[in-house]
């Protein structure tokens, strides 16, 4: 780090030297770190693979495919490269909200405001806003240099170690187990906590079009089973619904970060793009844009969320009463988990097609393909160059895998939410809390 070269990269006044400062910017020295025992494992990995290869005929479960980029050399969107053969691409699905989700869209519209006031406000809680993130993580999907943010408004500092309560890390650090096939794996704990309320989500001109193409065609299900990419009788439409909802709901916080600026009269860094909310949202969520579903899988997705937290109620009240959540937050997510939505039969239609999906015969056994999927989905974070924008991307992702979880368990018929850690259960309300918001955006812009 140059401490005479500002965070644009041009010579400029000196920054002051920091604990935070330094704290954050030692991060990439210390990736190269890891660098030998990165190319070890590597190696390893590489010659077992051959083994089992010549052994077994082993299939990569990924298949190795990738887009060329765009004539101007820029990585292409999602609707911009031509699609596999056999499936239908999301720009070429022209269908209205399905008659299925309507009762359930309809039921959000009316009361979703009051439940995302209540929803910010659980936000601004320690036990919901804090979490150790590992930052450093390197990405294991892609080439990529090692270097940190684009700008500063992408960088993020872990909070004073005395700002964390001793209750939480804790907790955190003997709630590290986890299942070795389960739906999600979290960073292990470390003493650097990060604050969403000190750096929430917002614009921060970070382009991540390269994560989602790999997410859309890699990691989302495409085979001969999928006769619509969102709306097939087989579950693995209903996964990447849900994951198209989570990439909606990213949408729609980069359309409001780019509203707030302006309406802050804070000017844009020299050479983005995007700088004209209409414009985006036209683009991004509209059913004459990118992907005309957009809105209805945020819709799809924010009933999965719903109906994720109805299934945890139990457990978040024990917790709320053991004292485990402190009482001004334990009176707020009371007040949450009282909500109409959570127990309205048109937002559970979503879970239960899921489940009804999830629960064939043919599928129970496949599920293990979904579970490894949400833990290939938290480890392509690790790819996002923007630590702000990873930051949020795995708390997002947590979020929708614990709701997954909790619905389907091992089997399509729900797991047991007294095994879920403290930091999944905060990740699941704070999913549930940027949910809440991308749909408020999305009524404003439709209004």
């Amino acid at each position: 780090w140059d401490p005479n070269v500002t965070p644009s990269g041009a010579p400029g006044e000196e920054r002051p030297l920091t604990v935070r400062s330094l704290r954050g910017r030692s991060r990439s020295a210390m990736r190269f770190g890891t660098a030998a025992a990165s190319l070890a494992l590597a190696a390893l990995a590489s010659a077992s693979l051959f083994v089992l290869s010549d052994a077994f005929a082993f299939r990569a479960v990924i298949p190795p495919t990738r887009r060329p980029p765009t004539a101007d050399g820029r990585a292409p969107s999602f609707s911009s490269a031509a699609p596999p053969q056999n499936r239908l691409v999301a720009s070429r699905l022209r269908s209205s909200v399905s008659d299925e989700l309507a009762p359930g869209i309809r039921a959000i519209d009316e009361s979703n405001e009051s439940l995302c006031a209540l929803l910010n406000q659980l936000r601004s809680e320690p036990h919901f806003r804090l979490y150790s993130c590992d930052l450093l993580a390197s990405c294991e999907y892609m080439p990529q240099e090692l270097f940190e943010c684009y700008t500063e408004s992408c960088e993020i500092y872990p909070v004073d170690d005395e700002e964390v309560p001793s209750a939480i890390r804790n907790v955190d650090a003997q709630e590290h187990d986890f299942e070795l096939d389960g739906w999600a794996r979290w960073d292990m704990p470390s003493d650097d906590y990060y604050d969403t309320d000190q750096f929430p989500e917002d614009f921060t001109g970070y382009d991540g079009s390269e994560i989602w193409n790999f997410i859309h065609e890699r990691i989302c299900f495409h085979d001969d089973t999928i006769v619509d990419e969102y709306d097939s009788d087989n579950w693995k439409a209903d996964f990447n619904k849900a994951v198209s909802g989570l990439h909606s709901m990213v949408s729609a916080q980069v359309i409001r970060g780019i509203a707030e600026q302006i309406d802050s009269g804070e000017e844009f860094e020299e050479g983005v793009e995007w700088t004209d909310p209409a414009v985006e949202f036209n683009r991004r969520l509209s059913p004459e844009g990118e992907t005309p579903k957009a809105i209805e899988n945020l819709y799809f997705a924010y009933m999965l969320m719903l109906t994720g937290v109805a299934a945890a109620r139990d457990r978040l009240l024990q917790d709320c009463n053991a004292g485990k959540i402190d009482a001004e937050a334990a009176n707020t997510l009371r007040s949450i988990l009282a909500s109409d939505l959570l127990d309205d039969p048109s937002i559970a239609v979503a879970s239960r097609k899921l489940h009804d999906h999830a629960v064939r015969e043919d599928s129970i056994e496949a599920l293990w393909e979904a579970r490894m999927r949400t833990r290939e989905l938290m480890r392509i974070m690790n790819c996002v160059q923007c630590n702000k924008c990873r930051f949020h991307g795995k708390i997002a992702v947590l979020g929708l895998s614990t709701a997954l979880q909790v619905l389907l368990g091992r089997t399509g018929e729900g797991g047991d939410p007294s095994r879920i850690h403290r930091v999944e259960l905060a990740a699941l309300m704070t999913g549930l809390s940027k949910f809440s918001n991308a749909v408020s955006l999305v009524r404003r812009m439709q209004n």
